[in-house]
């Protein structure tokens, strides 16, 4: 069995210059953990496969397309491949989430 704890994966460099932390990396699926601090947000981006968001800690507003939610914990949400996604942190605490990108993406994410 292996069990991996976020805090004891290194922060990934990333365009969007946040603390996004790689748990998972096989070709079936990719698991990023991503911590935004308040007013920190994503690029606008979209990437080639499907991703699923799983929102773990904090309130945060995402934005798939032309739709925006604010979501909090235990919020799960879909975002199709090739579809303009971000995330804003607009509030006072820390946003923390998965990012689950199935299957693993084998070209670059287009930021826009």
């Amino acid at each position: 069995m292996k069990i991996v704890k976020w805090q004891d994966v290194e922060t990934a460099q990333n365009p969007h210059k946040i603390d996004a932390r790689k748990l998972y990396d096989q070709e079936a699926a990719q698991v990023m953990h991503l911590t935004l601090q308040p007013g920190e947000q994503l690029i606008r981006h979209m990437t080639p496969v499907d991703v699923i968001f799983y929102v773990l800690e904090g309130t945060g507003v995402v934005e798939v397309g032309d739709e925006q939610q604010e979501v909090g914990p235990d919020s799960l949400i879909e975002s199709p491949a090739k579809i303009p996604h971000c995330w804003y942190n607009r509030s006072e605490s820390p946003l923390r989430f998965l990012v689950i990108k199935t299957p693993r993406p084998t070209s670059t994410t287009k930021l826009l």
